[in-house]
This record gives C-alpha cells, sequence and structure tokens, in this order.
C-alpha cells in the first residue's frame, strides 16, 4: 500500500486520519507521516492501517507495472 493508496482509501471511506490511527491502534502521526511520504511505518504498524482499511471494504490493487488502485467492496460492515 503506498501513501496515496491509503489517503485514497481513506478519503472514500470518509475516515479522519485520527479515524484510521484509532481503528488501526497506531499513533496519529504515524498516520500522517506515512500518508505524507515521510517515512515509512514499522511493518505491524503498516499491516494494521492496511487491516483497517480493509475491513471497512478498501481493497489494494497493482499490476506489477507501478500502476497502483484502490477497489471497494460495496458489502462490506
Amino acid at each position: 500500500m503506498s501513501p496515496e493508496q491509503c489517503r485514497a482509501a481513506r478519503a472514500w471511506l470518509d475516515l479522519s486520519q485520527d479515524d484510521l490511527a484509532r481503528a488501526a491502534s497506531v499513533s496519529l502521526s504515524t498516520v500522517r507521516d506515512f500518508e505524507k511520504a515521510r517515512r515509512v511505518p514499522i511493518a505491524n504498524n503498516l499491516a494494521a492501517i492496511r487491516a483497517a482499511l480493509e475491513a471497512r471494504g478498501a481493497r489494494f490493487v497493482g499490476d506489477g507495472s507501478g500502476t497502483l488502485g484502490v477497489e471497494f467492496r460495496m458489502d462490506a460492515a
């Protein structure tokens, strides 16, 4: 998951950075710094952010050629 994918998923899901940080049990600065590409969170924090977004229906995609995107399940809770 790239910072851009994270921002797009969070916006689509209408989550603030604070909402995402709480849902992922990470600090607000972790989300903020990742989304601004200042730093990559440690592996478990990045996984927690991704899992929090995926639990709400986001699916992160890439075709291996540098194209990235986010899809959403309409049936997600």
